[in-house]
């Protein structure tokens, strides 16, 4: 009997202890069924729009400003050189001298047949003044008047031609002496003293270079250059107008210059082999330190985008439908927008349309950030200080009526 009543009270003993673990798993149950997850806390910025510098980084090559190949244009054998191979040379410095002396005999030929012409001349113009005199009175026929105005008219063109021979030879006699056609840096000589030069053709004896400014050549895909005149018609760019140093050049061994260039030329075709268009910018060089074949990594400032957004990379999201940022919205709701991007500028994108000022811009924390749900924004300062961001006005409820 004992026994049995034990183990009735054990029974009955489990049987309370199931039941009240039963009833506190239940108000647990209760409890999580009603908590509700804290929205999450997301940095945000309040964007503006802004005037951003549209900024191409590509490569470019130096060229001379100008460049003038010194040639031979008379034959003859080269005396001399006078100047000293890679300095600096004056418009018209004498730099080369050719033997004078057979230019100087054809300039004494050509003067000996002008006064023979021109004695020729005056013999013709004598007799046809004495038959112009006889004519009247009968004393010469007709016919022998013509024929001496013709032998006049003959020496006057005879004496004409002679004297552009002599002309014609004096400028030959003047091409011995070989003038810098610029000013600039003269290069190597290419024909040593004692060779004929210019025998059948125009022998090229060097180069003279002006290097100050110099031309900076470099190219951009044409795509770009379109969408760049196509915003510039819609008034949403404004392109540079070579009033400003708009190309920065940094040297192959990374030193940046100091002096800035403006674009002035634009290709009027493009280059099928590579789809792109020719640019060219003059750039100064007083102290000759860019040479002519340097190869040199370009900044260009290309222009201006009007009314631009410049958003980190972070806060910029991509799928398979466009760009797009996460806003704040109503209720410090998250809400997607689609933007359009103009490239890069350092760590930013460059946002030309799809935002509007003073959207509260999400940009850390994106990836707890979902679309319609509630978060908590927190205002992120330029210094990378943090501030409580307000929270958006909500709309106004009418009071409820009595029922």
């Amino acid at each position: 009997m004992t026994s049995v009543h034990s183990h009735f009270s054990f029974r009955l003993a489990g049987t309370l202890t199931a039941v009240v673990a039963a009833t506190v798993l239940a108000g647990c149950s209760g409890k999580q069924a009603s908590f509700k997850m804290p929205p999450p806390p997301v940095g945000i910025t309040v964007v503006q729009p802004q005037a951003v510098p549209l900024i191409r980084n590509t490569t470019g090559r130096l060229s001379a400003f100008r460049s003038a190949d010194v040639r031979a244009r008379v034959s003859g054998v080269l005396l001399a050189r006078t100047y000293k191979e890679g300095t600096d040379v004056k418009k018209g410095q004498v730099l080369f001298k050719i033997d004078p002396a057979p230019l100087k005999a054809t300039l004494d030929a050509a003067k000996a047949s002008l006064a023979q012409a021109q004695a020729t001349y005056a013999n013709a113009r004598i007799n046809a003044d004495r038959a112009r005199k006889l004519a009247p009175q009968h004393y010469i026929s007709q016919s022998d008047l013509d024929n001496l105005e013709a032998t006049e008219r003959s020496s006057k063109a005879a004496v004409q031609a002679a004297r552009a021979n002599v002309d014609n030879a004096q400028i030959n006699l003047g091409y011995a002496t070989v003038r810098s056609p610029i000013a600039g840096r003269a290069g190597q000589q290419q024909v040593t003293e004692g060779a004929l030069v210019g025998q059948g053709s125009a022998t090229l004896l060097t180069t003279v270079r002006q290097i100050n400014p110099i031309y900076v050549n470099f190219s951009i895909p044409v795509g770009d250059l379109q969408q760049l005149r196509a915003e510039q018609a819609s008034g949403k760019a404004t392109l540079a107008d070579g009033k400003r140093d708009t190309v920065q050049l940094s040297l192959t061994d990374g030193s940046h210059y100091a002096q800035g260039g403006t674009l002035d030329f634009s290709g009027a075709s493009v280059d099928p082999a590579t789809g792109s268009v020719t640019l060219r910018a003059i750039v100064p060089n007083p102290k000759d330190v860019l040479l002519p074949g340097m190869y040199a990594s370009l900044k260009v400032d290309m222009g201006t985008l009007n009314d631009s957004y410049l958003i980190p990379q972070t806060a910029v999201l991509r799928d398979a439908n466009s760009a797009y940022v996460l806003v704040v919205g109503d209720g410090n709701k998250v809400v997607r927008k689609n933007v359009t991007t103009q490239g890069q500028r350092g760590a930013d994108w460059i946002v030309t349309s799809g935002l509007a000022a003073g959207d509260r811009l999400i940009v850390s924390g994106v990836a707890s950030a979902k679309v319609g749900e509630e978060v908590k924004p927190t205002l992120e300062t330029a210094k990378g200080q943090a501030a409580p961001a307000k929270a958006a006005p909500k709309a106004a409820t009418k009071p409820a009526g009595k029922h």
